[in-house]
């Protein structure tokens, strides 16, 4: 539910911005401009993926998916990456090179001004929801570190997209002014060429991000940790001797235990260890939905 809020909020900030950007991109015609402004309709068709994403994964199992449909959600997550590349930031990089050759100087200058102050207003309010969204999903753990271990690609999507908007807004004010104070247009379509230069980079790494949850992750190796200590401290268990993990969306997880009892247990013994040991894990971590426990 506090993900959808998140791209809620970031569909409603990407339209507006969308729009006021594009209005000011046929008033003066800056190419920075209109970079910004396909950079927003980007991001709000990205928003939508997820949301359709997030839908389809609450799709409940079935014959044909019996672990359910939670993947739904990584594979939009991957469409999105590639699609921020692919469009957002090939358009705006040849959106500047296409400015080279106009060599056209923008015109009424204000307007860019006005839509970028908006813009920057906007993207701030949907960033600090994020923000604090994914800080209180990290915990203690660093920024980048948390990026790489999160599981829920629609925070992290958004809150990098967030980023890379201020970061555009910054380099589309800059074009704008340079290019109107030394009379170059030169500096609008370089500003151009580095907006889609920086949703490049930040596509690929949201595309390596989403592969590695498409492909699958295990839990994290403090949790694996204490389900085996959890597990071995049963007074039938001898010890875990493997386990295997895997996450099919940010709060469901498969878990497998190769467990080896202790001797001459009845089957009764071993079946009432084994609803013990799935209660007590189930009760530790609720997101781990599947567990299956076999004697090694």
């Amino acid at each position: 539910m506090g993900s959808k809020f998140v791209i809620y909020v970031a569909l409603a900030s990407d339209l507006g911005i969308a729009i006021i950007k594009f209005i000011a991109a046929a008033a003066t015609g800056s190419a920075a401009m209109l970079s910004e402004g396909i950079h927003s309709i980007i991001d709000a068709t990205n928003q939508l993926l997820l949301l359709t994403g997030i839908k389809r994964s609450q799709k409940k199992p079935d014959a044909e998916r019996p672990f359910g449909y939670g993947r739904e959600l990584y594979f939009w997550s991957f469409i999105v990456s590639l699609l921020l590349f692919s469009v957002g930031g090939c358009i705006s990089f040849y959106e500047g090179i296409l400015q080279f050759q106009r060599r056209t100087q923008p015109k009424d200058i204000t307007w860019n001004y006005i839509v970028l102050a908006v813009a920057f207003v906007l993207t701030i309010i949907s960033l600090t929801i994020t923000f604090k969204k994914f800080n209180k999903q990290r915990g203690e753990l660093s920024f980048w570190k948390a990026f790489t271990k999160s599981k829920d690609p629609a925070i992290f999507i958004v809150l990098l997209s967030d980023f890379g908007d201020l970061a555009g807004l910054v380099i589309a004010f800059l074009g704008v002014y340079l290019g109107h104070y030394f009379h170059d247009p030169y500096y609008d379509a370089v500003a151009s060429m580095i907006i889609g230069s920086i949703l490049v980079v930040i596509s690929l790494l949201l595309v390596r991000e989403c592969r590695s949850l498409l492909m699958g992750e295990s839990a994290g190796r403090k949790t694996l940790q204490a389900i085996i200590t959890l597990a071995e401290s049963d007074v039938d268990i001898i010890k875990v001797k493997q386990h295997y993990s895997i996450y099919l969306a940010p709060e469901e997880v498969v878990l497998q235990l190769m467990v080896v009892f202790k001797k001459n247990l009845s089957t009764k013994e071993i079946a009432d260890a084994i609803r013990r040991v799935r209660e007590n894990i189930r009760q530790l971590f609720p997101y781990i939905k599947q567990i299956f426990i076999e004697p090694e």
